[in-house]
Parts: C-alpha cells; sequence; structure tokens
C-alpha cells in the first residue's frame, strides 16, 4: 500500500473534499490520538471508512496529544503515526490538526458522515452541528492505548537512572 500523497494538509483536504462532494462521493470524517495503532484503532477505522466512499482521517498533533493525554505523550510523533495510518487500506487522507478538538478540521470539511466511539454521545461528538450525519461505532473492549503502555510498563519496567 502506496503511503505517499496521502498525508495532507488542510488545504488540500479541503480541495479534495470539494471534489469529492461534486463527485457526489461521500466522504466521511473520524480522528484521534492513534498513538499506538491497535486493533481498536484499526476496527473502528474500517466501519468508519464503510458509511462513505471516502475517509479523511484527523490526527492529534504532538502537542496536541501532550496537552490531552500528559507530558509523557505520544510515545510516537505524529509524523510517523501518519505513516503508519495511512498505510492502512481503509483510510484515504490523514490530515494533523494542532488544536485539542477537530472542529476546525470538521468546519473545513464539513463531512457527509461524522465518526467516533460509541463512548461518546451524539451531543458530545465536537462539530457534530458541521456533519450530515454522526455515527457511533462500538468500541473493542480491553484495547486502549493507555491499558497498553501501563502493561507494557509492569511486563518491562524501565530501570530508574
Amino acid at each position: 500500500m502506496r503511503t505517499s500523497g496521502k498525508v495532507i494538509s488542510l488545504r488540500a483536504a479541503v480541495k479534495l473534499r470539494a471534489a469529492l462532494k461534486r463527485s457526489g462521493r461521500k466522504a466521511v470524517f473520524t480522528n484521534g490520538c492513534f498513538d499506538i495503532l491497535h486493533a481498536g484503532h484499526v476496527r473502528s477505522i474500517e466501519k468508519a471508512r464503510s458509511f462513505g466512499d471516502f475517509l479523511f482521517l484527523g490526527l492529534n498533533s504532538d502537542a496536541s496529544v501532550r496537552r490531552l493525554k500528559g507530558p509523557s505523550r505520544p510515545i510516537n510523533k505524529a509524523a510517523d503515526r501518519a505513516v503508519v495510518l495511512a498505510a492502512l487500506a481503509a483510510v484515504d487522507a490523514v490530515v494533523v490538526f494542532g488544536e485539542d478538538t477537530p472542529l476546525r478540521l470538521i468546519k473545513a470539511l464539513r463531512p457527509d458522515v461524522l465518526v467516533k466511539g460509541a463512548d461518546y454521545r451524539n451531543a458530545e461528538v465536537v462539530g457534530s452541528q458541521y456533519a450530515g450525519r454522526v455515527r457511533l461505532v462500538p468500541l473493542l473492549k480491553g484495547r486502549s492505548t493507555t491499558a497498553t503502555i501501563k502493561e507494557m510498563g509492569c511486563r518491562y519496567p524501565f530501570p530508574r537512572s
């Protein structure tokens, strides 16, 4: 799978969205930190893609992840996370954003479908008023980046210096 060309700027995404709209193709948007990609992320992304013809994935920047998750995060830099996500067949475009929420990105793209995990309620989904429809997808139980990091610390304790 080629990833070049799938990691794009907001400006390029807006142009692409306009072209999709003109051709009658349904645009889907989802977002997240995706710090350590796991099966729950992949299932959620694949389900999001099934709701339309083209999936835009908003990816939190490193600074954004630090503000949301704490100073020890992200584990993987945004450039690396973007390449890994772009390699997924379900992802058509990755756009990195620096804000704490993807509101500006959603407002600019106005997707036909906005997808989040079922740990949200429709009214809680940021940017829902700028999307045609909100879809909530079930989470895969027992999968989370935070849990993975904790488990790694227990199994492979790092020596203190």
